[in-house]
C-alpha cells in the first residue's frame, strides 16, 4: 500500500509552469542561445538599469552577512516614493510572496478565497496551499467583474483578490470602479489589490491607489520590482497595507526574505526615471507593431494595458499548444495559456523592436 503524505487539498495543487528558460530551448531544440527571442515571461527587454548594478556592486563586499531583516532602507524609500508611513510596507520575496503571505495570514482551512476567471495563476496556488475555498468568478471579456464578485462574497469569505492591470489577459479595471467595489466590501474581507503592471499603465490610467490605504482598512496593494523595473531575477516586492494588516502580514513573513542585492537594487530602481520613461516608450511601441500586426494577419487580441498581448491563434482547442511549439523551433519563446482555460490562446510578451520583428516573422510562418 502506498502512503500519501500531507494534506488532500496540498497534493491536489498543479505546480505553478513558469515560461521555459532560454537555456532549455537550446538544448531541446538544437539552437544557439543568442539567437532566441524569449518574450513569455513579461520581462523588461532592457534588463537590469544601470543604476540598481552600481548599487549592487556597493554591497557585494557585505554579502557574507544576512541581509537587513526589515527592509528599512527599502522602506524609508518606499514611504516616501507613496507618501505613506514605513510601518504600513511589507517586503515580499517578488509580489508573488505577497500573495502567499495575504492568503495564510488571513484565510483558514474552509474559509473562501474569491478571484476572477483568466487571473493570474498564482492566486488560485495561494488559495489552495491554505486549504480554502475557492469562489472563482465568471469573467466579463476577459477581465474582473467586480459586480459579480461582490455578489460572490460569502459569510465564510476572508479574501479577494484582484488585479489591475490583468494577467494574463491585459485588462484594466478604471479607478472609479474599484472604488465602488470597496464600498460594497465588508470590513471583515481583505482585497489584495495586485498591481504589477501599474507601471506600464498611460497617464491618463495612472492612479495613486497607495492613498486608498488611509481610507480602507481592509485594503492590500501589492507592487513589484520584477516588471516595469527590471529586477525578476531578484526577486522582490511589497505590499501597502494599515498597521494591523501589515503587523499580521509580518508575522507570517519568512526572515530576510529580501536579500541584500535585491534591497539595494530596489531603492536605485525606485525613482529611476530615465530607465522607467524609456521603458514606457517602448512598452507602448511595441504594444502598436503587436497590434497592426495582428489586424492584418486577422488576428483576434484582448487590448493589453500590460506589457504582454493576449492572441488568439486558432479555434480549436490544441491551437495554442500548436503554434506554441512551431515558434519554440523557430527559437522563439511565448506563453501558452492552456492551464487558464485559454487552449485557442498565446500571450506575447512586448520585448524590442528586434525582438518583437523575429517574433512576427516567426509567427507567420506558424499560422501558414
Amino acid at each position: 500500500m502506498s502512503k500519501h503524505f500531507g494534506p488532500d487539498y496540498v497534493r491536489a495543487i498543479a505546480p505553478y509552469q513558469a515560461g521555459k528558460p532560454i537555456a532549455e530551448v537550446a538544448r531541446e531544440f538544437g539552437l544557439d542561445e543568442a539567437n532566441i527571442v524569449k518574450l513569455a515571461s513579461n520581462e523588461n527587454p532592457f534588463g537590469v538599469p544601470e543604476s540598481s548594478k552600481k548599487a549592487m556592486a556597493q554591497v557585494v563586499a557585505d554579502l557574507g552577512r544576512y541581509p537587513d531583516a526589515n527592509g528599512f532602507d527599502l522602506k524609508a524609500a518606499l514611504a516616501k516614493r507613496y507618501d505613506v508611513p514605513a510601518d504600513w510596507i511589507t517586503l515580499g520575496n517578488g509580489s508573488n510572496d505577497i500573495l502567499e503571505i495575504a492568503a495564510h495570514a488571513f484565510v483558514q482551512k474552509g474559509q473562501a478565497v474569491v478571484y476572477s476567471q483568466y487571473s493570474f495563476a498564482v492566486y488560485a496556488l495561494a488559495t489552495q496551499g491554505v486549504g480554502a475555498r475557492a469562489i472563482v468568478v465568471p469573467a466579463a471579456e476577459y477581465g474582473h467583474d467586480l459586480d459579480a464578485m461582490a455578489a460572490a462574497i460569502d459569510a465564510d469569505t476572508r479574501l479577494v483578490f484582484i488585479a489591475n492591470p490583468n494577467n494574463p489577459t491585459g485588462t484594466f479595471i478604471p479607478a472609479a470602479q474599484i472604488e465602488a467595489f470597496l464600498n460594497q466590501v465588508p470590513e471583515t474581507v481583505i482585497v489584495v489589490l495586485d498591481e504589477a503592471y501599474n507601471e506600464f499603465l498611460a497617464p491618463e490610467h495612472q492612479f495613486e491607489s497607495a492613498q486608498w490605504v488611509r481610507k480602507y482598512p481592509n485594503l492590500v496593494v501589492s507592487r513589484t520590482f520584477s516588471k516595469a523595473y527590471g529586477l525578476a531575477g531578484l526577486r522582490v516586492g511589497f505590499a501597502i497595507a494599515q498597521p494591523a494588516v501589515t503587523d499580521l502580514m509580518n508575522r507570517i513573513r519568512q526572515p530576510f526574505n529580501v536579500n541584500s542585492l535585491a534591497q539595494a537594487a530596489a531603492i536605485a530602481a525606485l525613482n529611476d526615471t530615465v530607465f522607467l520613461e524609456e521603458g514606457a516608450r517602448n512598452n507602448a511601441a511595441g504594444y502598436q507593431q503587436f497590434v497592426e500586426a495582428f489586424d492584418e494577419l486577422g488576428l483576434e487580441y484582448v487590448p493589453s494595458f500590460g506589457n504582454f498581448v493576449l492572441v488568439r491563434v486558432g479555434d480549436d482547442d490544441e491551437a495554442g499548444a500548436r503554434v506554441n511549439l512551431a515558434l519554440l523551433k523557430q527559437g522563439v519563446i511565448v506563453r501558452p495559456v492552456g492551464n487558464y482555460g485559454l487552449p485557442q490562446w498565446l500571450r506575447i510578451s512586448i520585448g524590442l523592436p528586434k525582438e518583437n520583428a523575429v517574433f512576427l516573422a516567426a509567427l507567420k510562418q506558424a499560422l501558414g
